[in-house]
């Protein structure tokens, strides 16, 4: 005889069965500039009554050589400096994903409780929109990053001021598709969105080693949610994903292994036979400071390409390159590799060696530095650079002094060529022990 079930359980499931029919099916199809249309159980999206597949950047710098690439699609995370990024992009002939920064469920208290705050957000983007709508380059609205969407009631002011967002800019902007993003596949944030937020166009998500994942959870999930989606940020394998070392640094991989990981997840798990499959984005479109200065950072601060942006036109052209950049295979320290768990005596000369497998190094340009691991997460204080009298300049193969004091470090390669392509290589030390005399070779070359 089967147990019985309590009322109350009774009544959430048939609230939450009703719920789900009420906001599954198809997203709104509006037909504007930008819109979105199912046909023969396939999602489409349109711009400018063309089928538009998004192959981009998640970024909004090195605009021209994104498009010299084989890409066409952009994205902010705010609205800062928009007019001049969406002014740009039309230039080059690529759309946009404008950002609208939200402040998470999280800030409950501080921020949704006001209702000066939320009434003035609402005026200030009701502004953007209507100033933006018209522009040529907007693709759609992405209505925060990376939002949580909680369950409990007490988050009904989350909701009613995520809602009247939504809502307004479907009123002002009938022409462009309203989406926001998730950090990979969440089942809870899906379910309580298609539950509570029922005017969002399509679901985007930011993911990286969880990409292996995604299709089989939107197969497996697809009674939830049967709708199109778009994948805002992807990329190699994020530093929480990534292996550490004994003190707990993750290790990097080197520009060349990056761009295999790239190939590998772009031809065996990027999602692009799937039929509500809109297109990509891959992270970061340029520079960024984050754990590193080189875990994302696809273009340097000069211009410099690596090996990513080669692997990316490869993958969405079939070009291949005609002048292919340097090919690290791995940052030696003493003969060790990041994983032996390199610790080093303070003040003392160490040996580093990096491995190229490119053919002719005789055009190329190596830059070698030593910084801490104090980065802030926050990317506002810049690690410390020390001053470790590498020698020789310009080589594959140095010594340095270690610094003096103790404590966690990292030594970077950046190897130059004549052609703009850049590869990169780092290798977390730690030093044991302090040296005693006040005078220390192993000092900071620049100051917080």
């Amino acid at each position: 005889m089967a147990p019985a079930i309590s009322n109350k359980y009774l009544v959430f499931a048939c609230f939450l069965m009703l719920s789900l029919y009420a906001c599954k099916g198809s997203p709104a199809t509006r037909r504007g500039k930008v819109y979105i249309a199912s046909e023969n159980g396939k999602y489409i999206l349109y711009r400018n009554n063309q089928p538009f597949l998004v192959k981009g950047g998640a970024g909004y710098t090195y605009m021209s050589t994104l498009k010299a690439i084989g890409g066409n699609t952009i994205r902010t995370w705010d609205t800062t400096y928009l007019q001049a990024i969406l002014d740009e992009a039309a230039n080059n002939g690529l759309a946009v994903i404008a950002g609208f920064y939200v402040p998470e469920s999280k800030y409950l208290y501080d921020f949704y409780q006001d209702e000066k705050q939320v009434t003035a957000q609402y005026n200030a983007y009701r502004d953007v929109v209507k100033r933006y709508r018209s522009h040529p380059a907007l693709l759609m609205w992405c209505l925060g990053n990376e939002v949580d969407f909680p369950y409990r009631p007490t988050y009904n002011r989350f909701y009613t001021a995520y809602n009247d967002l939504v809502e307004m800019i479907h009123a002002e902007d009938p022409d462009h598709p309203v989406t926001t993003t998730m950090i990979n596949y969440q089942f809870r944030n899906i379910l309580n969105l298609r539950m509570k937020v029922p005017g969002i166009d399509l679901i985007s998500f930011n993911t990286f080693g969880d990409l292996k994942q995604l299709e089989q959870k939107l197969t497996d999930n697809s009674w939830l949610w049967n709708g199109p989606f778009l994948i805002t940020e992807w990329g190699i394998y994020s530093p929480q994903e990534s292996l550490t070392t004994a003190w707990s640094a993750p290790i990097e991989p080197t520009s060349t292994e990056k761009a295999k990981y790239y190939h590998e997840f772009y031809t065996t798990f990027l999602p692009v036979s799937n039929p509500r499959f809109l297109g990509a984005m891959t992270f970061y479109w340029g520079n960024k400071t984050e754990v590193t200065p080189t875990w994302y950072s696809i273009i340097d601060q000069s211009g410099a390409k690596t090996a990513l942006v080669q692997e990316m036109e490869a993958c969405w052209t079939n070009r291949q390159p005609a002048h292919p950049p340097p090919a690290v295979e791995r940052l030696l320290v003493n003969g060790k590799k990041a994983m032996d768990n390199i610790f080093l005596r303070p003040d003392t000369i160490q040996t580093a060696t990096l491995q190229l497998t490119t053919p002719d190094t005789s055009q190329l340009r190596i830059y070698w530095k030593v910084t801490d691991e104090d980065f802030d997460p926050r990317n506002i204080v810049r690690p410390l650079e020390y001053e470790t009298y590498i020698t020789p300049h310009n080589s594959a193969k140095i010594t340095f002094r270690s610094p003096a004091k103790e404590g966690p470090y990292r030594l970077y390669s950046w190897v130059y060529d004549i052609y703009g392509n850049i590869a990169t290589a780092n290798t977390p030390f730690y030093v044991i022990g302090t040296k005693s005399n006040t005078k220390e070779p192993g000092h900071p070359a620049n100051a917080r």
